[in-house]
């Protein structure tokens, strides 16, 4: 069984900076791409950073230049660090990723930047 569990969000002001964590575990062979996602309340969840196993890399384009997103040395973790932080970057913060033939989603941490 495959786990995605995240780590790192909380409360912010705003221009402050946060990193989040998810970390992948169990029966895994292959991990393709790894992603966060977030949803704000009210709103769909929208695509914030994704990067696959060659490294190749996006973001929404409202994080850009502000938002990195990384893996680990082992590639099981990939982080997302937050600079300069906005409230309407407000929302909660899940994990995906692409293992094997399957796709996974983590629990979700809530970021809340505040004016």
């Amino acid at each position: 069984q495959v786990q995605l569990v995240e780590s790192g969000g909380g409360l912010v002001q705003s221009g402050g900076s946060l990193t989040l964590s998810c970390a992948a575990s169990g029966n895994i062979f292959r991990i393709y791409v790894m992603a966060w996602y977030r949803q704000a309340p009210g709103k769909q969840r929208e695509l914030v950073a994704i990067i696959t196993d060659s490294g190749i890399i996006n973001y929404k384009e409202s994080v850009k230049g502000r938002f990195t997103i990384s893996r680990g040395d082992t590639k099981n973790t990939v982080y997302l660090q937050m600079n300069s932080l906005k409230p309407e970057d407000t929302a909660i913060y899940s994990c995906n990723a692409g293992i094997d033939d399957s796709n996974y989603w983590g629990q979700g941490t809530q970021v809340t930047v505040s004016s």
